[in-house]
């Protein structure tokens, strides 16, 4: 699935305001960075695209909350009660701040809630959706992770900052150049080592100098395509998507993680070896089916030839066979079960001796018997004989059809 990444600036959005963005086929790997205004911005096909929001981390605060029990997570009331929470860990009037809640949340559990200004974001997403672009997802640069502490060293030499992330700490912005950044960069208790160090090239210099560390290379192109495949979306409440976008988004990240990123590839082979085995087995299967098909019939042409050395040419070999048997049986003499004497003598054991029929006609194998009603015992008594001598009794209307019974 084709994912175009736009990271929202820091400042109010207007005509003129440019969007960094990356372009991925794939939502993995990165095929186009630079920036645009919105009305600029590249344009996706309808299908099997989604254009996701980046938040920058420095405009994002993080707290962590106990959510109470027995509050649902569709409840209306959820907004109140993250007010209530936050009330007295917040500088801003909560009515200004938006809040967006950890994927995953749980009453009666901790969680993690992303706050910011909510004139702001609303006024990034409009700007967006009135070019054209509406995002489908809006995630957060940096979220909160149970992966081990990374450092993150952004921005330029004359305005580098530290972005520190780690299990149970949320997500730490600072200056770079601030004696706290280089505090809390260091190992902390219980820590086998200094966490790593991922720097954008423009101020990777500058951190390694400071931090006294190696730094990998990570550009905001990286940076935006990792964010995009993170499972928090910051749309919630009254900017929440409807349930439909929300399952389709979902079908499509699933659809695009299983074809294309880089942990699905063995399955995806895995996948590919099994579908070629079963195809390999199945035509095998059929092959061996054919062959067994054209070995009975062999049989029965051979049998046929060698029964009635004078068919020379065999086309259907058992209506042919029933053919040559029917002429042997009128040479000798003899009567079939189909002829009529047969079946006449077969009606007079099956059916009670106190009926005669008004008409008898007999046809092709059949034998039809007119004006012999019988009673529901009667009728099944008389099937039951039929069948037992091998003949078959039907009801036609007024009539009685006896005839001899397919071979089983």
């Amino acid at each position: 699935m084709s994912t175009l990444i736009l990271t929202l600036p820091l400042a109010r959005s207007g005509p003129a305001t440019e969007y960094p963005y990356t372009l991925s086929p794939d939502g993995h790997q990165a095929t186009r960075h630079a920036s645009a205004s919105a009305a600029l911005l590249p344009a996706m096909g309808r299908a099997a695209s989604e254009r996701v929001a980046v938040v920058p981390a420095r405009a994002l605060s993080w707290q962590r909350v106990n959510l109470p029990p027995g509050i649902s997570l569709q409840s209306p009331r959820l907004r109140a009660v993250l007010e209530g929470l936050l009330e007295e860990r917040l500088l801003d009037d909560p009515a200004q701040l938006h809040f967006a809640l950890q994927p995953g949340a749980r009453p009666g559990t901790p969680a993690w809630v992303a706050i910011c200004d909510r004139a702001w974001l609303r006024e990034s997403l409009q700007a967006l959706e009135a070019a054209g672009h509406p995002p489908a997802r809006v995630v957060p640069e940096f979220a909160p992770e149970s992966s081990p502490r990374e450092l993150h060293a952004l921005g330029t030499p004359e305005e580098a900052h530290l972005v520190i992330t780690g299990p149970g700490q949320g997500v730490t912005v600072l200056p770079l150049l601030s004696g706290a950044a280089l505090a809390l960069a260091g190992p902390q208790d219980g820590a086998e080592g200094p966490p790593p160090l991922l720097a954008e090239p423009a101020v990777a210099a500058l951190a390694e100098k400071l931090l006294g560390r190696a730094a990998q290379l990570r550009t905001d192109s990286e940076r935006a395509l990792q964010a995009a495949r993170s499972d928090w979306d910051l749309a919630q409440f009254d900017l929440a998507s409807s349930s439909r976008t929300r399952t389709l988004r979902k079908f499509f990240s699933l659809a695009s993680a299983l074809l294309r990123a880089p942990q699905w590839r063995a399955a995806r082979w895995g996948t590919v070896v099994l579908a070629l085995a079963h195809l390999a087995g199945l035509n095998a299967w059929a092959w061996q089916e054919r062959q067994a098909l054209a070995a009975k019939q062999a049989g029965v042409r051979q049998a046929l030839q060698q029964s009635f050395p004078q068919v020379k040419v065999v086309v259907d070999a058992p209506v042919q066979m029933e053919r040559e048997v029917a002429q042997l049986r009128l040479a000798a003499g003899t009567m079939a079960a189909r002829d009529l004497e047969p079946l006449l003598a077969a009606a007079a054991q099956a059916l009670p001796p106190d009926r005669q029929p008004t008409a008898i006609d007999f046809s092709a194998g059949e034998l039809r018997l007119r004006g012999i009603p019988l009673a529901t015992e009667e009728e099944a008594a008389s099937r039951s004989t039929a069948q037992a001598h091998g003949y078959r009794l039907d009801t036609d209307g007024d009539s009685l059809l006896l005839r001899a019974a397919p071979p089983q």
